[in-house]
């Protein structure tokens, strides 16, 4: 029981770590995104 709740809690963090990544990761784009249309215009 104990290791399995130690491996939910590792599954967990990884999960939460891997949308966070994902989600900064977007935001980098999207402010990419923004620079290329200011230089455009």
């Amino acid at each position: 029981m104990k290791l399995f709740m130690l491996l939910s809690a590792l599954l967990t963090t990884l999960y939460l770590t891997g949308c966070n990544t994902l989600q900064g990761f977007g935001k980098d784009i999207q402010r990419g995104g923004e620079a290329i249309e200011k230089t455009a215009k």
